[in-house]
């Protein structure tokens, strides 16, 4: 099977649908992926790239054909807007052209925000005669307005319209999340719509080598790490508050933040201000280096804001989190808080909730090594029943079968 993956985010920028993709590769599959220019999350270009052209590559069996988009930049709803709306441009006016000579079989959308990225991807399937299978990360336009980057009422009206096309125009849909359902069926009610979770690569469920030195920070005491984006959907002012409610009291507790965003910069300025002492703000690693860094922890946070939107999802980390195999402390609402509580993989708080985190993480501490490390195998358990990235793999691969024998 030919596949063509549609995504505006690929490796090097840390998703899943990196570890996805190479996974289809091991199942016989050949993978081709139209994307971007990497600039997720810090918005400005990886180094190595140019910005406006035309490039090829491959990594680890995955051929990548990219194309020019305008970079997100920092805290820029202007230049949000233009990186969004310039990857479908540039995606449907070079894509069909440089995939002119490429034919696959089925055309997958990976559809974290903007899920308008599968616009692309319909013309290319339309153009090729062959279906699209959508996986969608992040519900629209619920997202959007939930960021509070976008509150004009005719905005949303038009995305809102966009959203429904797309929804009914896609051949089949996949959830990440089971909670998604419900708000996409109030946009296509016949939509053919199946649950599969996100997965992580093999790797994190054991240590892994690195070919640098982890930072020291890691080695001694009671280190809670938070991975991954740091922007206003994480509430990251819970993590400031929280560290400045256990700073003079608990100085053996660290709260370690590996990763950039929107909202690093207000961290650092916070750590500053209120002499966080225990806040270690180390900015973005390698996806390479996550196994053995997110090992060295003594607990591993989860935090998202609290809206309606971010209760219905399940953040990518939690499964990076669980196959690690380290207690989980999970500062959110709905099905990512009850995936914690039903794996028994840690302690949930509410959203939003900095004195129940701080309470939370003490009660960790507190708790003896062994009683830890039951908690972290109890996910890492989980992880293996319900989301090994095989298993996850093997589904996805029967959606496609799917997809395209019933086009044809």
């Amino acid at each position: 099977m030919k596949v063509l993956l549609v995504t505006q985010y690929f490796w090097p920028e840390g998703f899943t649908i990196n570890e996805l993709a190479t996974s289809l590769v091991k199942y016989g599959v050949e993978v081709k992926v139209l994307t971007g220019k990497p600039n997720y999350p810090e918005g400005k270009l990886y180094e190595g790239y140019r910005l406006f052209s035309l490039d090829e590559e491959a990594r680890q069996g995955v051929s990548i054909q990219r194309v020019p988009i305008v970079t997100r930049g920092i805290k820029n709803p202007i230049r949000l807007v233009l990186n969004y709306l310039s990857f479908i441009v540039s995606a449907c006016f070079f894509g069909p052209w440089l995939l002119r000579k490429y034919h696959p079989d089925v055309v997958f959308v990976y559809a974290p925000s903007p899920l308008l990225q599968a616009i692309p991807a319909l013309l290319i399937g339309k153009l090729n005669k062959i279906p699209v299978v959508l996986y969608v990360q992040d519900l629209w336009p619920e997202s959007l307005t939930a960021t509070g980057y976008v509150q004009q009422k005719w905005i949303i009206k038009c995305v809102s319209w966009v959203v429904k096309h797309i929804y009914r125009s896609v051949d089949s849909i996949l959830i990440s999340s089971r909670s998604f359902e419900e708000p996409i069926r109030r946009f296509a009610a016949q939509a053919l719509i199946s649950y599969l979770p996100n997965s992580v690569d093999i790797a994190f469920t054991a240590p892994q080598v690195w070919d640098q030195v982890t930072p020291s920070v890691l080695d001694d005491g009671f280190v809670v790490i938070f991975a991954g984006n740091i922007g206003v959907a994480q509430a990251v002012w819970v993590m400031a508050d929280a560290a400045d409610r256990l700073v003079d009291t608990y100085s053996d507790i660290k709260l370690v933040i590996l990763g950039a965003g929107s909202e690093l910069a207000w961290l650092k300025k916070q750590k500053q201000e209120k002499k966080l002492a225990n806040l270690h703000l180390l900015g973005r690693f390698p996806v390479e280096a996550m196994p053995l860094m997110l090992s060295k922890a003594s607990a591993l946070l989860i935090t998202l804001a609290d809206q309606p939107i971010f209760a219905m999802t399940v953040p990518n980390k939690t499964q990076a989190y669980m196959a690690v195999g380290r207690p989980i402390l999970a500062a959110l609402n709905g099905e990512g808080a009850k995936l914690v509580t039903e794996a028994k993989a840690g302690i949930a708080v509410a959203a939003e909730d900095p004195m129940a985190l701080a309470e939370a993480i003490v009660h960790l501490y507190k708790m003896t090594e062994q009683e830890r490390l039951e908690m972290g195998m109890n996910g890492k358990r989980f992880f293996l029943r319900e989301f090994e990235q095989g298993k996850v793999s093997t589904a996805l691969l029967d959606y496609l079968n799917q997809a395209v024998k019933e086009y044809k």
